[in-house]
C-alpha cells in the first residue's frame, strides 16, 4: 500500500493461471450454508431444528411473516429468489401424509395467501411451489416439513446459478419480511 487512502491493485498478469476475462461476484456468506451451519445434527424436534426454534423468536429475528394457529410463514434464510417463503407447521413432522387435517388446511391456506401477498408486494410473473420429502428428493431439512413458495420473474434464472452456483438477491431478507408482513391481510383470512 502506498498510503492510507490508496489501495495498490495488483495486475491480473501477476497471478497464476491465464486471465479468463470474467468478473467475480464474491459471496462469502454462502459458505455458512455450504458448510451446513444451523442444519440439524439429527431428526429430533427442539432447538436443534430451525423450524422448531423459529417460532420462539421475535418475528424480526426469526424472519416470520405471519403466524397462524397450527402453521407459520417464514422467509427462507437461503432463498432461491427474493421473496422466497416457507410455510411450516409448528409441529415437528416430516411427512405430508402425517399432517393433521387442520395442518393440511392451514398450510394450504397460508400458501395461497403467501402467493397473493407476494404478488401484491413484488409483482412476480409466476411461482414455484413444492415440498421436498426426504433427503434424496432434495430436502435440506428433512425432519420438519416445509412448503416452498418461490416467486419467479422472466429472466430471473440468469447465468449466475448455472455457472457460478450463486444467486443475486436484490433485497435484504429483513426488508422483504417487513414488506410482506405489513401487506399480510388481517382479520379472519389466513
Amino acid at each position: 500500500m502506498t498510503s492510507s487512502d490508496e489501495v495498490e491493485v495488483e495486475p491480473a498478469g501477476a497471478f497464476a493461471g491465464d486471465p479468463d476475462g470474467l468478473d467475480r461476484l464474491w459471496t462469502p456468506h454462502r459458505m455458512v450454508y455450504i458448510g451446513g451451519q444451523d442444519k440439524p445434527v439429527d431428526d429430533a424436534p427442539g432447538d436443534g431444528c430451525p423450524f422448531c426454534r423459529i417460532p420462539a423468536l421475535s418475528d424480526e429475528q426469526g424472519l416470520v411473516v405471519h403466524r397462524g394457529a397450527v402453521a407459520y410463514v417464514v422467509m427462507n434464510l437461503y432463498p432461491y429468489n427474493s421473496g422466497h417463503l416457507l410455510v411450516c407447521p409448528y409441529r415437528h413432522v416430516a411427512d405430508y401424509t402425517d399432517l393433521t387435517e387442520p395442518e393440511v388446511a392451514e398450510v394450504a391456506a397460508l400458501t395461497r395467501t403467501a402467493m397473493r401477498v407476494v404478488r401484491d408486494v413484488m409483482a412476480p410473473q409466476g411461482f414455484n411451489l413444492g415440498m421436498n420429502q426426504g433427503q434424496v428428493a432434495g430436502a435440506g431439512i428433512q425432519a420438519h416439513l416445509h412448503q416452498h413458495v418461490v416467486p419467479r420473474w422472466g429472466g430471473d434464472a440468469n447465468f449466475l446459478p448455472v455457472v457460478a452456483r450463486t444467486r443475486a438477491l436484490p433485497a435484504l431478507l429483513g426488508d422483504t419480511r417487513a414488506a410482506l408482513a405489513a401487506a399480510w391481510p388481517t382479520g379472519t383470512e389466513v
